[in-house]
């Protein structure tokens, strides 16, 4: 499978500068996220993208691994629109059409606004994000990391489901993969953050 590596960690692309070093930590910890997504797709095998999990004909909703990372990225899009309106919306995908590629562009593209958003949010300058609201029928959140907690959960459940899934599917994560997710020293280094976790520079 032809890699797409995520645009949030090369050296053109660093997460946005902040006041605060809760704001720092968030970006840094968002972009580390997002470095996750980018392995597992990197590394999945395509034919697992849109195969149906077990079950899927008599339970009838069951999500493929492509719909798993459409509803990530779109959720992404919500929160945006929602919270920060002044930024500008990502396209959101279709997980009926949606391929690898897409998806991995897409999601680098949502980050990169969340990055943003956290960045205004938690980064101390004033900016135009003054609430959190994670969905229309939600009430709005004071901005705090409870933000940036909510927005990690969200996809650590869903990347949860996808390496189940393509287990179930007999198409198994390599180990490096498994075990990359969780190297969160390497993860920060990619993301431009060389002294790892916990550090302010």
């Amino acid at each position: 499978m032809t890699t797409h590596p995520s645009l949030l960690c090369k050296p053109t692309l660093r997460p946005p500068k902040v006041q605060t070093q809760l704001g720092r930590a968030a970006v840094r910890i968002f972009a580390a996220n997002e470095r996750m997504n980018q392995m597992l797709i990197e590394r999945l095998d395509p034919a697992a993208w849109q195969t149906k999990p077990p079950g899927a004909k008599s339970t009838g909703n069951a999500r493929t691994i492509a719909a798993i990372f459409t509803h990530m990225h779109n959720m992404r899009c919500k929160w945006i629109r929602l919270t920060a309106p002044h930024l500008k919306l990502p396209q959101q995908l279709n997980r009926a059409h949606c391929t690898p590629r897409q998806a991995s562009e897409a999601l680098t593209e949502s980050a990169a606004r969340c990055l943003s958003m956290l960045a205004e949010a938690l980064g101390g300058g004033g900016g135009r994000v003054k609430k959190f609201l994670r969905d229309g029928w939600a009430k709005p959140w004071p901005l705090g990391p409870e933000m940036l907690c909510y927005m990690l959960a969200h996809e650590a459940h869903h990347r949860g489901q996808v390496c189940m899934l393509a287990h179930q599917l007999g198409y198994k994560l390599p180990n490096q993969v498994m075990a990359g997710i969780w190297n969160w020293e390497k993860l920060w280094k990619e993301c431009g953050s060389p002294r790892g976790p916990g550090y302010d520079s």
